[in-house]
């Protein structure tokens, strides 16, 4: 993974867990949105328990927020309260049953495993720190890595040529610096 910037391998995390995520909320009969929803509302205080800063906060539409939040009050997650000095605003609480997903859902199991395998390490740059942070998420999710041939267990030299010992084809030197989704990490 060392030839990927720190951009692209946060992108990579990001997509990992994302699909984690969705996976687990599925099974739950939510969507990443709705636990986004919920989580702000388990830590925001008073002055921001309202649809507005709620708006804000995600950097969704209105009408993304209103929508979501009308699934999560007929879900029976939320409450909608009319404040008492002002008639206007609304103010929103997490119900009982929002608070038992929020135990559901946090933390994603695959990255609690990561970052114990991860407190054991040293990085030398923040691109290092990343690309090792993919490879132990993606090993402790099962998921294929689509790393560089450079980094592969199948990567092989015959005859000063280079090879893939899982295909036994030879490789050109272009293809060993892209992306291969029969990558996999030599065991450590």
């Amino acid at each position: 993974m060392q030839f990927l910037t720190s951009f692209q391998l946060l992108e990579r995390i990001n997509a990992l867990l994302s699909s984690e995520e969705r996976k687990r909320y599925a099974a739950l009969g939510i969507q990443p949105v709705h636990v986004q929803v919920l989580e702000y509302l388990s830590l925001c205080n008073h002055y921001s328990d309202t649809p507005a800063a709620l708006t804000e906060y995600l950097g969704l539409t209105k009408g993304t927020v209103s929508q979501t939040l009308q699934v999560l009050e007929r879900k029976g997650y939320l409450s909608k309260t009319q404040d008492l000095d002002d008639g206007r605003i609304i103010h929103l609480s997490l119900l009982e049953a929002g608070k038992k997903i929020l135990q559901q859902v946090q933390p994603l199991d695959v990255f609690t495993q990561a970052e114990k395998t991860l407190l054991q390490k040293e990085f030398k740059s923040l691109r290092h720190a990343l690309g090792v942070t993919l490879e132990v998420l993606q090993k402790a999710n099962n998921s294929k890595s689509f790393g560089m041939c450079t980094t592969c267990v199948h990567l092989a030299e015959i005859e000063q040529h280079l090879h893939c010992g899982l295909t036994e084809e030879p490789l050109k030197q272009e293809a060993v610096n892209k992306i291969c989704r029969l990558h996999q990490f030599p065991d450590k």
